[in-house]
């Protein structure tokens, strides 16, 4: 079978080989289709050797989506047939219940087989069926950045009355646009782009802030609380941002951090954490039954996700160099057609 290869850290090691057929699926397990997959800043820190522990050469890309081709014997493949439209989980041990180091540490694109490749062996266990209204390619914008954006709005209970302040417009930050306003809560996205808040207007933001010409954007969300603050800061940024989210959070509300785009060092006043008794909650992503959590949510609410531009195979490379350079709203994906 045919299959993307990253025999290095740089993007200039990433070509097409030729792999063994998987074989026949054993207990519990099933081979999926490939149909596509999704970017996210991880991948680009995997290809660029921007990730530690990585072991060349390896089939990259965390998200996937594609169709069942053939199951094993099982249990746990009982609600699975051929035909199935399923997305794949990347933590493929991390079923239910809290992270451990055990179920965490297994991740497809890193430690496991990507999904660049045509056919791929999975639990069952560790894959969701999509909504019926999703595209291959909407399907595979889901495990990573939904999973997460799903994660941030239950540890924050952030529902109707709730304040959530999303930093801005990347795939996690729409998925958290859109599955907290089908949570009844309320909406602030931020930008240094005009035209890009105006499309998160379009999908229901409720305030939208310009950190380029408002960089005082944490003074502008307690504005627009009344001085009370948000209940949840999506911190999808890092360093440059982390000390503004704890002054923008209210009193107990939750930095839910998942960003480093800008690095993960920082120095930090601890008073304001402390006395506003702040919750800071790291996130590697979630469970298995996170993410059908997240997709049954998406289902009822007819969510559709925004991809910015969709790649063919051979244009992965570039979709890569998109994700480095920025300026994309919501998604990217790449439809896998050998």
């Amino acid at each position: 079978m045919r299959a993307l290869s990253l025999r290095g850290p740089s993007l200039d090691d990433l070509a097409e080989v030729e792999l063994p057929d998987p074989p026949r699926p054993g207990h519990g397990q099933i081979l999926v289709r490939m149909r596509a997959a999704s970017l996210n800043f991880i991948d680009l820190a995997v290809a660029t050797g921007q990730y530690p522990g990585v072991t060349y050469p390896l089939v990259p890309v965390a998200d996937g989506a594609g169709e069942v081709v053939e199951i094993g014997e099982g249990e746990s493949v009982s609600g699975l047939k051929i035909g199935d439209r399923v997305a794949l989980h990347p933590k493929a041990l991390w079923i239910a219940g809290r992270g451990t180091a055990e179920n965490g540490a297994a991740m497809r694109g890193l430690s496991l087989p990507g999904s660049l490749r045509e056919i791929a062996t999975a639990d069952a266990a560790s894959v969701v069926k999509i909504a019926d209204h999703l595209s291959w390619e909407a399907a595979a914008t889901l495990p990573i950045a939904a999973t997460t954006a799903w994660n941030a709005l239950a540890a924050a209970d952030a529902g109707p009355g709730a304040t959530v302040v999303l930093l801005g417009t990347g795939g996690v930050s729409i998925f958290g646009l859109q599955l907290a306003k089908a949570r009844g809560a309320r909406v602030i996205i931020t930008s240094s782009s005009d035209s890009k808040l105006e499309r998160a207007r379009s999908l229901g933001a409720d305030e939208t802030i310009n950190y380029g010409t408002s960089p005082d954007w944490d003074a502008e969300v307690k504005r627009l609380t009344a001085g009370r603050g948000a209940d949840l800061i999506l911190e999808t940024v890092g360093s440059d941002t982390f000390a503004r989210s704890v002054a923008a959070v209210r009193q107990g509300g939750v930095i839910f951090t998942i960003g480093f785009i800008t690095g993960t060092t920082l120095e930090l006043d601890l008073m304001p954490v402390i006395v506003k008794a702040v919750r800071v909650q790291g996130n590697n992503t979630g469970s298995v039954q996170d993410f059908s959590q997240a997709m049954q949510a998406i289902d009822a609410a007819r969510i559709e996700p925004v991809v910015d531009r969709i790649f063919g195979i051979d244009e992965v490379g570039e979709a890569y160099r998109l994700l480095s350079r920025g300026g994309f709203f919501g998604k990217i994906a790449i439809r896998l057609d050998w």
